[in-house]
């Protein structure tokens, strides 16, 4: 997908307007938080809360860490007190 936006003037900020087929594609709505993850040669990458809590989860799930044992609950005063 390639659109062409106009760069606008946002109180002291510029700003830009994605098309409606961008997001669509990126499944967002308004009031939605993107973070900008790599700005470079034009190009900006950007990922939603919802992607990067993904990736973070796949990162955890890479690390093949044990299980927890069934009925585990963590007790922050217990934890505190070591």
């Amino acid at each position: 997908m390639e659109d062409t936006v106009q760069i606008s003037k946002w109180g002291d900020s510029l700003a830009v307007r994605l098309p409606k087929a961008l997001v669509d594609e990126l499944g967002l709505k308004e009031g939605d938080e993107i973070d900008i993850v790599a700005a470079r040669k034009g190009t900006i990458e950007i990922e939603t809360k919802e992607e990067r809590r993904r990736r973070a989860i796949e990162n955890m799930e890479a690390r093949d860490w044990p299980a927890l044992p069934d009925g585990y609950k963590f007790d922050r005063d217990e934890a505190n007190e070591r």
